[in-house]
């Protein structure tokens, strides 16, 4: 009989590379999540069984793990649906609870936990302890439970991989608090999801944690010296200082790195202890990855490659944004008596339709905006000043988008390829927007629709369009026009060659 595996945080990093794995491991598999519009563009989307619910949310629980023979909770706060950042600690012991009855009451056989490589101490920091807790909690349940503690991810499109590769290549000379000279047991993300697919064949009633780290253990300086040598950069001195306190230190990589605060401030805080195996009884009941585990040098190797080619099967981007709007945008019969702004601009361009996708789909990112960059950068830093995502965060892809995908400050809300993308603003604004880009077949060539809306919150939101308005007509019309240029001029190119 096949059994059945219900993923908590399918549409996380770790989460959404587990899901293929485990369906090619033979499992039926089962994901619950707050908006399946999020898994339409995801290649093993029609493979599983979605269902639609929420940690906090004991009946969609109750549903999604009714004769689920293993359930993997690889949700965390920096991707919870968190109402309040400064709560975020109590609602995950809550959720933890919730998962603990559901699975007791649904049969489950087994419950795997991927939480954070700590010390023994005490004054651990919020996000860890918070992950301690949860682990606890499971442990307490009537249900059999393995905690797989890792350390720093090495991965592309991990969060510590990229924190890592931006401070390295950013700062020839890195001035960075004294733990930087703490020990670190890196791990490569295949051998992470090796141990969670092991995970499931346990022996039945064996309740514990377990450390799984990688061979090498690493001061953090040495770590991103490590990757400086990797990609043939010199190396980087590193001045610890003992007055860079972790706040300041996350403030410091919000500005110079992708990675938001919100983010930051987790990944620093799993830096201010030694955080390294200290045991390796995991090896006794699941074997050892390949021929071996993964040296980081090697996994930063293999993670750059991927990066080459834009082969990033998920990414830290994909997580949700705390504080960010997650609803779709209304329909337009919904807008009655709602104040909405909006701009909207249309161009015609001599090339087809398609060509004239290519350049929308591939918008953002290394390509940027086509109007006014340093109006754009200038939006971007005011975001991170604000402990939003700024407009850094670039895209996974190179040159395709799928639903759910993070576009600098912006949210793939819908793709419907070759007419529509529409974008969800995750920068902070005092209200929610979108951007909406179409391609429409038009006589001698296409045409280009681009629509920018906004529902203010307040007064603060009316106030904040108006501020904005005359950079708009500036930005949103060179926009338009540029985007129709280069689309032409991809025409003209062809040509050319031919």
């Amino acid at each position: 009989m096949t059994a059945t595996a219900l993923v908590l945080g399918s549409t996380g990093y770790i989460g959404g590379r587990l899901v293929p794995r485990l369906l090619d491991a033979g499992y039926n598999v089962r994901v619950l999540v707050r908006s399946p519009s999020k898994l339409t563009d995801v290649p093993w989307g029609p493979r599983v069984h979605i269902i639609q619910g929420d940690l906090e949310d004991p009946s969609s629980l109750r549903t999604a793990a009714a004769g689920a023979d293993i359930l993997y909770y690889l949700v965390h706060s920096m991707g919870a649906s968190s109402k309040s950042h400064q709560q975020f600690d109590e609602i995950e012991r809550r959720c933890a609870a919730n998962v603990a009855v559901a699975a007791s009451d649904g049969g489950v056989h087994r419950i795997v936990y991927l939480s954070g490589l700590h010390p023994s101490v005490t004054g651990l920091s919020r996000h860890l302890r918070s992950r301690v807790d949860v682990g606890e909690i499971l442990l307490a349940s009537s249900v059999p439970t393995a905690v797989l503690q890792a350390g720093v991810v090495i991965g592309s499109g991990s969060a510590s991989f990229e924190m890592i590769r931006q401070l390295t290549e950013v700062l020839p000379v890195m001035v960075a608090p004294r733990w930087v000279r703490n020990r670190v047991q890196p791990i490569a993300v295949r051998d992470v999801l090796h141990y969670l697919l092991g995970a499931a064949g346990l022996p039945a009633g064996l309740n514990r944690t377990f450390d799984i780290g990688g061979p090498d253990v690493l001061r953090y300086d040495e770590v991103m010296n490590g990757y400086a040598a990797e990609t043939g950069l010199p190396h980087r001195p590193v001045l610890a200082l003992p007055v860079l306190t972790p706040w300041l230190a996350s403030q410091w990589v919000n500005l110079v790195t992708p990675i938001p605060r919100s983010l930051a401030v987790p990944l620093i805080g799993s830096l201010l202890y030694d955080c390294i195996v200290q045991e390796q009884d995991i090896h006794s009941y699941v074997p050892l990855p390949g021929p071996g585990p993964t040296g980081y040098r090697q996994a930063v190797r293999l993670a750059l490659a991927k990066l080459a080619v834009g082969d990033v099967e998920t990414s830290w981007q994909d997580a949700s944004v705390l504080g960010a709007p997650s609803d779709p945008m209304p329909s337009d019969p919904q807008w009655a008596g709602q104040r909405i702004y909006h701009d909207t601009r249309q161009q015609h361009t001599h090339a087809d339709r398609e060509q004239l996708w290519q350049v929308i789909e591939g918008i953002g990112g290394d390509n940027g905006w086509y109007s006014f960059p340093l109006a754009w950068a200038i939006r971007g830093w005011m975001d991170r000043l604000v402990g939003g995502v700024g407009l850094r965060r670039g895209r996974r892809h190179p040159k395709q988008l799928n639903t759910g995908d993070a576009l600098d400050f912006w949210r793939v809300e819908k793709i419907d390829r070759g007419h529509l993308l529409r974008l969800r603003a995750e920068m902070k604004v005092p209200g929610l927007a979108w951007l909406e880009m179409q391609a429409k077949d038009d006589d001698g060539g296409s045409l280009y629709v681009q629509r920018a809306l906004f529902f203010p919150r307040g007064l603060g939101g009316r106030l904040y369009w108006l501020a904005v308005l005359p950079f708009h007509g500036v930005i949103f019309k060179g926009m338009a026009h540029r985007i129709s240029e280069a689309a032409a001029s991809t025409t003209t190119n062809r040509k050319d060659i031919k």
